[in-house]
């Protein structure tokens, strides 16, 4: 057992989750079944697996998906996503399936191997671990992380020192018995919730967090600010859907668009909020808004992440080279006859929209299945 398992706070006395007896909804699982069919011809027959489907749920109120189908399912859950930018590469999704794992113990271990296995030394791999669904009578596994790596929020009398997103959680696992250090970039440990049982915490080793410090090309004071930030964007509290089954426990990356860190992580007054830092470094005028020291000081900012994450080799892309991506997708998935969600808001880049090509069109804001949804 790796030393840093010891980390994982034992069970007190079993408290059973409230359960909601659902049946799986047959028509959510016709309707996934024929799309795996419609989009694998070589699967075989549609309606055998149907009619197994359709047995299995009679029997135990669910189903059980074939790999092929979790992977499928998977992948279009992530071609649905329609906050993300950059999935012109869903069908290249890593798919681990880990639904045999029956522990808290089991889940961390599967977490930390997937940001080894997702982080591959810098060449981030987009991937998805799939631990047990929800079941008619179990609930399954859920992270209480929105992501795998967090930087913990500490509040203090001079306001929160570190990421104010993270004030909750960081109290939350400091009740569960966790101490942090009180830094401004301290990795928060996975809060991990069982069926039955009281919430599990797993610090995460060194090796499986790879931080990226920040530095700028022109600028050498910008190291002085300490700022750094995480090379994979795993998130981790949402539920994945596959044709009526609900995986709660399915931790997935990409790999992170510079502004994700520079234009908002970084920048957003409710959150690092450096846009004054950085502006009082460079010697801007920031006695009035008509001055656009802001924009001055965000272009700059977002120049340092993504030259940093360049220097240390860590996947990263910008929001001008993904925009372009991202109508290539659109336009394939069009060519294939697919409906190609969006959510104007989150496609269009926070730095430089309308200087991007996705900010001048509108898009289908249907929502479809398989989806990654979060928890009702």
């Amino acid at each position: 057992m790796p030393t840093w398992i010891k980390s994982l706070r034992p069970f007190d006395a079993p408290a059973a989750r409230t359960v909601v007896r659902r049946t799986t909804d047959l028509g959510e699982a016709e309707r996934f079944i024929r799309l795996f069919h419609a989009e694998n011809p070589s699967a075989g027959n549609a309606y055998a697996r149907l009619r197994d489907v359709a047995r299995e749920v009679a029997r135990r109120g669910t189903y059980t998906h074939t790999y092929e189908e979790l992977e499928f399912g998977a992948r279009v859950a992530w071609r649905n996503s329609n906050r993300c930018i950059g999935r012109l590469y869903w069908r290249s999704l890593k798919v681990r399936d880990r639904r045999q794992v029956g522990t808290a113990e089991g889940v961390a271990l599967e977490c930390v191997a997937h940001l080894r296995e997702a982080t591959g030394k810098g060449k981030i791999r987009p991937t998805v671990t799939v631990l047990p669904p929800d079941t008619p009578t179990l609930p399954g596994f859920r992270i209480l992380n929105d992501q795998l790596i967090r930087y913990a929020g500490y509040r203090t009398p001079d306001g929160v020192r570190g990421d104010p997103a993270n004030v909750a959680l960081t109290e939350t696992a400091t009740g569960l018995g966790w101490r942090g250090r009180g830094g401004r970039f301290d990795v928060l440990p996975l809060v991990i919730r069982p069926p039955a049982g009281e919430p599990l915490l797993c610090n995460l080793p060194g090796d499986a967090v790879l931080e990226v410090p920040l530095t700028h090309p022109d600028y050498p004071w910008f190291e002085e600010l300490g700022l750094r930030w995480h090379a994979v964007p795993a998130i981790s509290d949402m539920c994945l859907e596959i044709g009526g089954i609900c995986y709660p426990c399915a931790p997935f990356n990409g790999w992170y668009m510079g502004t994700e860190i520079g234009a908002r992580n970084l920048a957003d007054e409710d959150r690092y909020d450096q846009l004054g830092v950085v502006a009082e470094r460079l010697g801007l005028d920031t006695s009035s808004e008509r001055t656009l020291w802001r924009d001055h000081a965000l272009v700059e900012l977002n120049v340092a992440v993504l030259h940093s994450f360049e220097r240390a080799g860590v996947s990263m892309t910008d929001h001008h080279t993904e925009s372009r991506r991202f109508l290539t997708h659109l336009s394939r998935e069009e060519q294939a006859g697919r409906v190609c969600p969006a959510d104007w808001s989150w496609i269009v880049p926070p730095l430089s929209g309308s200087a991007t090509p996705v900010f001048h069109r509108y898009y289908d804001t249907r929502v479809l299945t398989p989806a990654f949804v979060h928890h009702r």
